[in-house]
């Protein structure tokens, strides 16, 4: 299998060449791309994401071989080393013929999910006629060994803030986008609805933890303000809390697989202060990645393939075209 991500620079002299991979053709200005840099630089250059893909990696080879599945793992980036052109030239050479993609994002959407698909045929093309087939699998944000390991997750926040937890608000944030992005039309003409999946997977793990009521935010804006993106910010919201009284928040990143950049920044540092200078108490739950039911889950997508497992899910949410979630993800269905 290819395991298939954004990427991260490795040190502080790979960070800006990192940046404009990302952003190229995009307009970002380079102040922008400066205040960003800021940002991985404050980390000493080097991105969290890269560690926490090999972990799982290795959990995920751990529990192939304890299953007896003898499946060797690829990996390969979108945006930074090791690239994915490179790792399916590696595969060929391997002598692999076809390979199972698994995309570390949940969700549908241009960024989540198309755009890997871009990645994957882009690799295929760079390679040529001997490269393998490559077979993508499905979106999992409302797979119940996901839900399950970020609604665990948001109840040890809870337990952090001790006598503070029975006022504390519940807060769920993912990554924004345009709303034209949001809104883009798929295959039959009808929105893709990112924001829709990720209220599904937000209201099934609130009714996990017995959270009547909840909120779901946004962070990590990057576009210029005059193009509308998802709000409210995670820290607008914060101040908009604050002054309806709330005295304490747990804070579930779920529109992330593990603690890259926009968690550790966005949340850690950005909405951790935020709180603090409102005086308000604040504990951000882990993401799903460090959690074993991750792996699992990824065996299970696996299985489904491998196997004709049972496709596990926890809504009937359905995506563009005529795609359900839970199929397996076809051309055009972002």
């Amino acid at each position: 299998m290819l395991f298939l991500s954004f990427g991260g620079p490795e040190g502080p002299e790979e960070v800006r060449p990192f940046l404009e991979n990302v952003t190229r053709g995009r307009g970002v200005p380079p102040e922008r791309l400066d205040e960003v840099a800021e940002h991985y630089l404050h980390f000493g250059g080097v991105s969290p994401i890269n560690r926490l893909n090999e972990d799982i990696m290795a959990a995920l080879r751990s529990e192939l071989d304890a299953q007896g599945r003898d499946l060797p793992i690829y990996f390969g980036n979108r945006n930074w080393h090791p690239m994915v052109e490179d790792t399916v030239a590696r595969m060929a050479d391997d002598g692999v013929r076809r390979a199972l993609v698994f995309a570390t994002s949940a969700w549908g959407g241009y960024s989540g999910c198309k755009q890997y698909h871009e990645d994957i045929v882009r690799a295929r093309e760079s390679v040529g006629q001997r490269a393998p087939e490559l077979v993508k699998l499905r979106q999992f944000f409302d797979h119940p060994l996901f839900v399950g390991a970020n609604a665990d997750a948001v109840r040890a926040a809870y337990a952090e803030l001790g006598e503070r937890a029975e006022q504390a608000r519940l807060v769920l944030t993912a990554h924004s986008i345009p709303l034209r992005a949001d809104e883009r039309p798929g295959a039959d003409g009808r929105p893709q609805w990112y924001s829709r999946q990720v209220a599904e997977a937000a209201r099934l793990v609130a009714e996990q933890v017995g959270a009547e009521s909840y909120d779901v935010v946004w962070q990590s804006r990057s576009g210029p303000p005059q193009v509308p993106w998802l709000e409210p910010d995670i820290c607008d919201h914060l101040q908009d809390l604050h002054a309806k009284g709330v005295g304490s928040v747990v804070v579930s990143p779920i529109g992330f697989v593990s603690d890259h950049l926009e968690v550790v920044w966005d949340l850690d540092n950005e909405a951790e202060e935020a709180a603090a200078g409102l005086g308000m108490g604040f504990a951000r739950a882990a993401t799903a990645g460090t959690d074993p039911r991750f792996v699992e889950m990824i065996v299970e997508l696996i299985a489904e393939h491998t196997d004709a497992a049972p496709v596990c899910k926890l809504s009937e949410l359905r995506m563009a075209g005529s795609t359900v979630n839970g199929a397996l993800c076809a051309p055009g269905c972002c």
